[in-house]
C-alpha cells in the first residue's frame, strides 16, 4: 500500500488515521503492517464503503480539506470498489537506522553481498539485484512503469522484487519512484571497486 509522503507524516504525527483506497481487491488486512519511509504503519481496521458515505469528516482524517477532492480522486481511479482503511502509526522502521548508516565495514558488506545473491539465486530470472539497484541509481524517482521498461522487467515483478530491496534498507519509495537509501548508494560503491 503506497502512501504519500505528507500523509504518512500526518499518520506518524497522529494528524491522519484513516486512508481511502478503490481497489479490485483488498490489498491490506486490519492487524497488518506496512513499512514506509517514516516508518511502520498499522492497518486498524478495513471496511467496504461508498462514495456517498465519505463525510468532511472521514476526508479530513485522511488529510484532505474536505470530502468533495477526496471523492473526485477516488472517482477519477480505475474500476474497484471503495475501502475506509483506519491506520496508525506503529514503529520506528527497524530498517531507517540501517539505511541511513552509509559506512558499511566488511562484515556488513559480506552479509549484504549473501542476501542479495540468495535474492539472486532463488529468482528464477536469474542475477537481477544490482541491475535494478543500478537502474534506481540512474533513474531516481522514475514512475515503476517507465522504470520497468528501461530494466526490461514486468512493472509488478518490479515493485514486488524493490520491496524486497527496500526490506534490506537499500531503496526508498517515493511518489512516484524509487531512490537508493545512503547504504544502498554506498553498497554500489563499494561493490564497483
Amino acid at each position: 500500500m503506497l502512501i504519500k509522503l505528507k500523509h504518512l507524516e500526518g499518520i506518524k504525527a497522529g494528524s491522519i488515521s484513516l486512508a481511502f483506497r478503490k481497489w479490485k481487491k483488498l490489498q491490506v488486512s486490519a492487524g497488518g503492517l506496512v513499512k514506509t519511509s517514516v516508518g511502520v504503519i498499522r492497518i486498524v481496521s478495513t471496511e467496504k464503503t461508498d462514495l456517498d458515505k465519505i463525510t468532511d469528516e472521514d476526508a479530513q482524517k485522511a488529510g484532505f480539506t474536505a470530502a468533495l477532492p477526496l471523492i473526485q480522486l477516488l472517482e477519477s481511479q480505475k474500476d474497484g470498489d471503495i475501502y475506509k482503511i483506519e491506520v496508525a502509526f506503529d514503529s520506528e522502521n527497524p530498517h531507517v537506522e540501517l539505511s541511513e548508516n552509509a559506512t558499511i565495514d566488511e562484515e556488513e558488506l559480506e552479509e549484504l553481498k549473501l542476501a542479495l545473491e540468495n535474492l539472486d539465486k532463488f529468482s528464477k530470472i536469474g542475477k537481477w539485484t544490482t541491475k535494478t539497484l543500478i537502474a534506481i541509481q540512474e533513474n531516481p524517482k522514475l514512475r515503476a512503469a517507465d522504470l520497468a521498461i528501461k530494466a526490461k522487467k514486468e512493472k509488478e515483478w518490479l515493485k514486488l522484487n524493490i520491496r524486497k530491496l527496500k526490506a534490506l534498507g537499500l531503496t526508498i519509495s517515493h511518489e512516484p519512484g524509487y531512490t537508493l537509501t545512503p547504504l544502498g548508494e554506498e553498497y554500489l560503491k563499494l561493490i564497483s571497486k
